[in-house]
């Protein structure tokens, strides 16, 4: 029997792909030997590079060395952890939080251990595809709704005679920049019985007041069928992931989530810095800043084909593959870093360019770019 299929030839695309070597400098970028302005970045608060974050970190390897060792059940669980979860659960207003290596591993394994063939989730079309993947992963039933629409989603859950319910959606839309209704949402899981999750990884830092994210600024945090997932990774400028919820919650995912039973803990160096970028969020401006910058933008913008979107994701409609590529490579040739999102990422006919912004950037910054955007 002959095998049809050459397993180390590329796989058939009509797209081009490849990891694109570069290099930060605070908010210049370098590729390809180019130095850009950098408007691609989740580091929203710019505290990736804050020297108070930077010395924590290095002031954990001095002490401790650079990795864990070990998965958290073994010996792993460093101290941090434990501190850090508390100061995290705090803030955000909930009873109890669990530290967990990345966004993509936190959302693979609690859909998993919430879920099973019992279950129905009922999930946003424009979920993270970590959350589209953990939902699939977890053998349950899975119902997607239209982008935000919630009568469709109301008229899904009314149907279903599952024995648990799970409502599943991002909070901010990571490649759209607007926002789910999560008060909306949560009536809704109160009404049917259902648990709510909210990833608001691209809320927290950048939504609300000190920055507490869409959960809280909606004046929900801590309710007892809610799961709030975030990140370390873009505003609180470090890596990680952690899940926010009641206590025999948390203590459940603690015994059951096989994506943090069978993976090295976080190293200790980014727990540190982590805590430290915390610190600055609560304690200095930086949330305003970034505040002041989104609006600022949003008064510039005025005219051009952007995307409906408050926060901190600006995306700049463009359609096609190729409007957007050429779009692309226009902005890098004017010394400005935005990379064009396409199919995959977003739907077919939908590419565009995604502008985030950091409260690192300067007004100069932003108008630079916005004159660059119309000559597009």
């Amino acid at each position: 029997m002959t095998d049809s299929r050459n397993w180390f030839e590329p796989l058939p695309s009509t797209r081009q792909r490849k990891l694109l070597a570069s290099r930060r400098d605070g908010l210049l970028i370098t590729v390809d030997g180019q130095r850009l302005l950098n408007f691609a970045s989740n580091d929203y608060l710019g505290l990736s590079t804050h020297p108070k974050v930077c010395q924590a970190a290095q002031d954990a390897i001095n002490e401790v060395g650079l990795g864990s060792g070990a998965s958290r059940l073994v010996s792993g669980d460093d101290p941090l952890l434990h501190e850090l979860e508390q100061e995290l659960a705090t803030w955000k207003g909930f009873e109890a939080c669990l530290l967990v290596g990345s966004g993509m591993l936190t959302n693979l394994g609690l859909l998993q251990a919430l879920a099973d063939r019992h279950t129905h989730i009922f999930a946003d079309k424009l979920n993270h595809a970590s959350l589209v993947d953990g939902a699939r992963l977890s053998g349950a039933q899975v119902s997607r709704f239209p982008h935000l629409n919630l009568e469709k989603l109301e008229q899904s859950i009314e149907k279903s005679g599952a024995k648990q319910r799970v409502i599943v959606s991002d909070g901010v839309f990571s490649m759209d920049g607007d926002c789910a209704d999560v008060q909306a949402l949560i009536s809704l899981a109160e009404r049917y019985d259902a648990l709510l999750l909210i990833d608001d990884a691209h809320g927290t830092g950048t939504v609300g007041q000190q920055g507490k994210g869409l959960v809280a600024e909606a004046g929900i945090a801590g309710h007892k069928r809610l799961l709030e997932v975030g990140t370390l990774g873009k505003a609180l400028g470090s890596y990680g992931a952690y899940i926010l919820g009641t206590k025999p919650m948390i203590e459940g995912l603690r015994q059951r989530m096989r994506t943090l039973m069978y993976s090295t803990a976080l190293p200790v160096s980014l727990l540190a810095g982590a805590q430290a970028a915390l610190h600055l969020i609560q304690t200095t401006e930086v949330v305003e800043r970034l505040e002041s910058h989104v609006n600022y933008f949003l008064a510039q913008a005025q005219g051009l084909n952007m995307m409906p979107s408050t926060t901190a994701i600006q995306p700049l409609w463009l359609g096609s593959d190729e409007s957007a590529l050429e779009a692309s490579r226009a902005l890098r040739a004017q010394g400005y870093f935005v990379p064009a999102i396409r199919p995959p990422t977003v739907p077919e006919g939908q590419s565009r360019l995604r502008i985030t912004l950091s409260a690192a950037h300067q007004k100069k910054d932003i108008d630079g770019l916005i004159k660059a955007l119309r000559t597009l």
